[in-house]
């Protein structure tokens, strides 16, 4: 099994920490007025999103599995057609489901350049895109050229 961090960036840690920041607040705020049901919904923000944060990247016989805080996300490497080094692939796109910053930037999203695809990425800098016949995938390890490389043998004939 070969491992391969997820960076995060500046930005990133500033999202997150921000917010999350600004969410404590809000909840002491509403904690503060008397006993308000908000408080522990808006401190269930941050938390659920923490679970859901790409904590690195790992292949492993014939699969792809994306590192979260409590369990792996598997992506079958069977039937990739491509994996190519394309920083900021994620520029000028527009999420459709998921998470937008805090902790990771996962889940659906639209872009012109690459149609519908997943995202598990942590540095927007250091994407590559996984092609499959029916998908495509964004992640951000912080070695792309290297993981590419170590992705290469799983690709499927043309």
């Amino acid at each position: 099994m070969t491992e391969y961090k997820a960076p995060w960036t500046r930005s990133l840690s500033w999202i997150s920490w921000s917010t999350t920041g600004f969410i404590c607040v809000l909840a002491a705020f509403c904690l503060a007025r008397g006993p308000r049901p908000m408080a522990p919904v808006l401190l269930a923000i941050p938390a659920v999103a923490a679970l859901f944060a790409v904590r690195g990247y790992a292949v492993a016989q014939g699969e792809l599995r994306v590192r979260r805080l409590l369990w792996d996300t598997r992506i079958p490497l069977a039937g990739l057609e491509s994996a190519e080094f394309v920083p900021d692939a994620m520029r000028r796109s527009i999420r459709t489901f998921g998470n937008g910053g805090l902790f990771s930037f996962t889940g659906r999203y639209r872009s012109k350049a690459l149609g519908g695809y997943r995202a598990f990425v942590t540095d927007l800098g250091l994407t590559v895109v996984l092609r499959f016949r029916n998908a495509t995938i964004v992640v951000s390890p912080e070695t792309p050229e290297a993981f590419v490389r170590h992705l290469l043998p799983y690709r499927s004939p043309a």
